[in-house]
């Protein structure tokens, strides 16, 4: 992500000020892309930067059998959040290895962010994996 203040560069130019309070947490609702479900409320987490890789939220083999490894995407921008009852709908896959990943409750699309188990306070939404409103 470069300081230009957008989101991505693939989907063109989300701006991220409509998006971050002046106290850097969410200013809008953060919906799921599929259903609309209201994942988090407008104030409930913080904008953070950090390279996690999440796999494809598309339909496909998902491991190709030839080289072992996982269709998806690094994403940098994304809802911190430090209690797993902050959410408003979130559901959660079962371990893999240490991480489990975020999906909506309601149509279970995604994943839509990440959890590592050894850390209990750190849950994590891609801005990209879902929509605000």
């Amino acid at each position: 992500m470069e300081n230009s203040g957008c989101l991505s560069a693939d989907e063109g130019c989300t701006d991220l000020s409509k998006l971050v309070s002046e106290d850097g947490k969410n200013a809008k609702a953060v919906l799921c892309q599929r259903c609309g479900s209201k994942v988090l409320c407008p104030g409930m987490a913080v904008l953070a930067e950090k390279e996690l890789f999440l796999p494809s939220m598309r339909k496909k083999t998902g491991i190709t059998q030839a080289e072992g490894t996982v269709d998806g995407d690094t994403l940098t921008a994304h809802w911190l959040v430090d209690d797993m009852y902050t959410f408003e709908n979130v559901g959660f896959t079962k371990d893999v290895g240490t991480v489990k990943y975020l999906i909506c409750a309601d149509c279970e699309i995604g994943p839509i962010g990440w959890h590592c188990l050894d850390d209990k306070k750190s849950f994590y939404v891609a801005l990209e994996r879902v929509n605000h409103a």
